[in-house]
């Protein structure tokens, strides 16, 4: 089954782009350990996902690019053409010549409902390209206008017209020390309004993601374009062909329901954090060897000590005791604690990965008390290395991981809204306080029921 990706202002863009090219280099990149058979399974269904063939049998990505300047798109779509491996529909984009001014209200209620009829008619014309669809992957960010604005409203629209398709949003948590001065408000603004239309949203924090290219990438001068690799890379290790537990003979071929039916068992609990591990240089992977039990054990304890990278680990978070009440993560005088998670998903690439043991992730203490641990940890494996790496785990977590950060823009939002900073800007596109309030009070609860796992 497809997946059509929307791509949403400069931020969905870029990082769009570096997605095809990972997935593009994965499929084409050596991998002598696997069988000629198994690589060709491994190609189709990555080809089926995410391209269709054109008649020069260079692979066409399975996207609509959307933004309100045209700079961004135009670079992207020529770029990925220069490449010769894929490209994008010459006709799947859309753009005007004045962008959102970092307003969501402006992306929301102005752009969004004056464009909405062409860009939901480039959506359809992808979505008949498709034998079966599968779902839709978008990627904003969260804290500028077009993106974040135009990205909830299109978002709500995909909802509208592919009532039964799985959609699932990849969104960019803003800089903590300021974007731009309204962030907390889109921020907010975006993740209550996501929360109503979305199956789940996949988060990337900027901050922790600079903090993977400055300590494990060993990058000097960290630009917008490495910071986009590092993402591209983790998701593709997600998206990917695998076998699934129920698919064990062949690649899955629902990836965005086989996703939701492992990650989200409750609507109320929609947020997905990612890690992956190793993550290094490429020049460093000649000189490197990993075992399975070492990475397991990093990434579990990545996973329980809230860790976004393997380096810099707190060893001393252990689980709770089965039965103990957990003193609240959402306290922000108590000292950072045990991560409780509600379901895990371990993603296994390259050699011997059928051997691995991940008994300690079936533990009973890393999860709410009212699942089943059998139900909450999910496993999916290939034998097929992923980007050069022999051996790589990636973990994808409904967990307690956004509390402090969702907690952050909130209160700054809240503040910021007390004082009635900046409201004249989105009432005059028609965002009311009553709306801002209807956002606060969304993302409160999402904040309790998290805190109360």
């Amino acid at each position: 089954m497809s997946i059509i990706t929307v791509q949403l202002g400069q931020c969905g863009n870029q990082i769009g782009h570096e997605v095809f090219n990972v997935i593009c280099g994965d499929v084409h990149g050596t991998h002598g350990m696997c069988s000629k058979k198994e690589n060709e399974s491994y190609h189709d269904a990555c080809k089926e996902r995410f391209f269709s063939e054109e008649e020069s049998g260079v692979p066409v990505a399975r996207a609509v690019l959307v933004d309100m300047e045209p700079k961004v798109i135009s670079q992207t779509l020529s770029i990925a053409a220069r490449s010769g491996y894929w490209k994008y529909d010459d006709r799947s984009h859309f753009c005007q010549k004045q962008g959102s001014g970092n307003n969501w209200a402006n992306g929301y209620s102005a752009h969004g409902p004056r464009h909405k009829e062409v860009i939901m008619n480039l959506v359809q014309k992808e979505a008949e390209k498709c034998d079966r669809l599968s779902g839709f992957f978008t990627i904003m960010s969260m804290a500028g206008g077009t993106g974040s604005g135009l990205g909830a409203f299109v978002t709500q629209c995909l909802r509208d017209a592919f009532p039964t398709s799985f959609i699932l949003n990849h969104v960019i948590w803003p800089y903590g020390t300021g974007e731009v001065i309204v962030q907390n408000y889109n921020s907010v603004l975006t993740l209550s309004h996501l929360y109503q239309s979305s199956d789940a949203l996949l988060v990337h924090e900027n901050d922790v993601i600079h903090k993977i290219c400055a300590q494990l990438m060993n990058i000097k001068q960290i630009s917008f374009r490495d910071v986009n690799q590092v993402i591209a890379h983790q998701l593709g290790s997600v998206f990917q062909p695998t076998y699934t537990a129920e698919s064990v003979l062949h690649y899955s071929r629902n990836p965005l329901g086989d996703l939701m039916e492992t990650l989200v068992p409750h609507p109320e609990f929609k947020m997905l954090g990612l890690r992956n591990i190793p993550q290094m240089p490429e020049n460093s992977l000649a000189y490197s060897t990993f075992s399975w039990p070492g990475l397991i054990k990093h990434l579990r304890q990545m996973l329980i000590a809230n860790a976004k990278m393997e380096e810099g680990i707190d060893w001393q978070v252990r689980p709770p005791p089965l039965g103990s009440s957990i003193p609240s993560s959402h306290s922000t005088n108590k000292p950072l604690h045990f991560n409780t998670s509600i379901a895990n998903l371990v993603i296994l690439r390259g050699k011997d990965v059928h051997s691995v043991d991940l008994g300690s992730f079936r533990d009973p203490s890393l999860y709410t008390s009212w699942l089943n641990p059998q139900d909450a940890f999910n496993a999916w494996k290939t034998p097929r290395a992923f980007n050069k790496y022999e051996k790589s785990a990636s973990l994808v977590s409904n967990s307690q991981f956004l509390l402090k950060p969702l907690d952050n823009v909130v209160g700054k939002a809240w503040n910021m809204f007390a004082s009635k900073a900046y409201i004249h800007q989105y009432t005059k596109f028609g965002i009311e306080e009553e709306d801002f309030l209807d956002s606060f009070t969304a993302l409160e609860q999402v904040i309790s029921s998290y805190t109360n796992l």
